[in-house]
């Protein structure tokens, strides 16, 4: 039987193309999370800027987000874009960071900028965590996808409308009902580009039967967490 497993849904404040500051920020989240894992939202290391120069493995600024999972045991998933080059999730921990994923449904706007990735699923202490990155999470089949590699959890970081508020639940409960697995969301808090003046935030963690377990504010800096158990 496996342990059970802490896991927070962050939503940092983030200045836009700035990774040295939003790294710091990410650092304090993981910080106050208090969690074995942190899900942070898409893009959330440089804002949703298309734009945005590839972040590498070895970039020095995510010093501060390795300290911070070192001290803590934490396993940061973090909204960037990476080489590929794809929307991505770089994950960090003590022995620092690496690309574990690329968004597999782009935008037409983000295919001009980015390739797709393939469905993925990453081991933490035994729980197997399928990743998505927003539009990802619009498709059902993808969550087939990677349900078909084996996971307990469907984890994702989105950006979305603060009208659109509502959209990351209603995807989670689908793949809880379709799946039976938990579903954590990170989703953006505050400004950002491609024309997210206002961001819902709401980032939440749900049941493998669809129920809201934890939710943050719209606000900038805040966190929800809970225990993943078996």
């Amino acid at each position: 039987m496996k342990q059970s497993l802490s896991i927070a849904v962050a939503q940092p404040r983030c200045t836009a193309h700035d990774v040295a500051a939003n790294a710091v920020a990410h650092a304090e989240a993981v910080r106050a999370a208090d969690a074995r894992v942190v899900v942070f939202p898409e893009m959330s290391l440089t804002g949703y800027h298309l734009d945005a120069v590839p972040v590498t493995p070895d970039d020095e600024r995510l010093a501060p987000i390795v300290a911070a999972c070192a001290d803590t045991g934490t396993l940061a998933l973090v909204g960037a874009p990476v080489p590929g080059p794809h929307i991505g999730i770089l994950a960090v921990d003590a022995d620092g960071p690496r690309v574990s994923y690329g968004k597999v449904h782009l935008h037409d706007s983000e295919a001009a900028h980015f390739v797709p990735g393939e469905p993925t699923v990453i081991d933490v202490d035994g729980w197997r965590l399928g990743l998505a990155v927003c539009r990802d999470t619009g498709f059902p089949e993808h969550a087939a996808a990677t349900a078909a590699l084996g996971m307990d959890g469907y984890v994702a970081g989105v950006v979305h409308h603060d009208h659109q508020a509502e959209v990351h639940g209603e995807r989670a409960r689908r793949v809880a009902a379709d799946h039976g697995v938990w579903v954590a969301t990170a989703a953006f808090a505050g400004p950002t580009g491609g024309g997210f003046d206002h961001t819902s935030g709401r980032s939440a963690i749900w049941s493998p039967t669809g129920n809201l377990l934890a939710e943050t504010s719209p606000a900038p800096d805040d966190i929800a967490r809970t225990v993943f158990t078996k």
